[in-house]
């Protein structure tokens, strides 16, 4: 039995779907079951709740054989210690009493950088990859750069002014991947019980890009001018605290951007083990333009 969290988000919905595909059994956690497709709802079994919750996850877990385990964004969080490490503290402790042989966890790249010990969000996923993995589990952590899939957050202001925007710098170069590759190396995982240990694997996409390289790309595949724009690290906090964020979580991405432009994603070895396939390009032709142009 495969338990699986977040089925309804982006990582974890595509995940589903492949282990479903290759008809695994699975059992996942869900706020609401009615967010779920009715499909899906047929073939999986559902334990409703918080995975956060005690009793939720030792429900789920019981007699269970892996987990695939990503922390919900908590943008309200009062710190990145609550935010992760605290809210996979249940998890953390019914994974020893009921047995869990193999975790794959969402973390984040930077492990054994100078920036990780200060780089928000991703020193905050490197704690909670410590915490799982001192349960004895097999563990393996899909270290992760940014997401190409995070610019459709962006999709009105790309749509209606031609730009996208971050904290991070423009000209830098970094590895980026798509959902759907991450969901690919998931799976994969989830399906082989034969490993055993901790490993971090990395999923770095098929190039290193800057965001002014993507705005060129997009330029090019929207066939519509697409400038990219760097937000100054005081606008950036006033915009974010806007909506509704803490400061606990601004100033954790503050952080991370500030890593991210000293080379955090640059330090993983690019091999073909860790390159994944989609391109930038790609994601823009089958993800990003239907967005934008639909």
């Amino acid at each position: 039995m495969i338990v699986l969290t977040t089925p309804t988000g982006q990582i974890g919905r595509a995940t589903l779907g492949r282990l479903l595909a290759a008809g695994a059994p699975v059992r996942v956690i869900v706020r609401d079951a009615s967010r779920l497709p009715s499909g899906v709802r047929d073939a999986v079994e559902i334990v409703e709740g918080s995975h956060g919750d005690p009793d939720v996850v030792a429900k789920a877990f019981a007699g269970a054989d892996s987990l695939f385990w990503l922390v919900p964004p908590d943008p309200r969080a009062p710190s990145l210690d609550a935010a992760y490490s605290g809210f996979s503290r249940p998890a953390s402790e019914a994974l020893q009493a009921q047995g869990v042989e193999r975790v794959v966890a969402v973390s984040a790249l930077g492990r054994g950088t100078p920036m990780a010990d200060h780089a928000g969000h991703v020193t905050a996923s490197l704690a909670m990859d410590d915490l799982l993995a001192a349960t004895g589990v097999g563990y393996r952590a899909l270290t992760m750069p940014s997401f190409m899939d995070n610019l459709l957050r962006q999709t009105e202001l790309i749509k209606s002014q031609g730009v996208f925007t971050s904290p991070v710098a423009g000209a830098h170069a970094a590895p980026t991947c798509a959902i759907r590759d991450i969901a690919a190396v998931a799976a994969d995982l989830l399906l082989d019980d034969t490993w055993s240990g901790v490993e971090e694997v990395p999923v770095l996409g098929p190039e290193d890009l800057s965001s002014d390289d993507m705005a060129r790309i997009m330029t090019e595949v929207l066939g519509r001018p697409i400038r990219f724009q760097q937000v100054p690290g005081p606008e950036f906090r006033a915009q974010m605290m806007g909506f509704g964020m803490s400061e606990a979580v601004v100033q954790g991405l503050l952080d991370m951007a500030a890593a991210k432009d000293a080379g955090l994603d640059n330090a993983a070895p690019r091999t073909p083990r860790s390159s994944t396939p989609t391109t930038f390009r790609e994601w823009c032709r089958d993800v990003l333009g239907p967005a934008v142009l639909g």
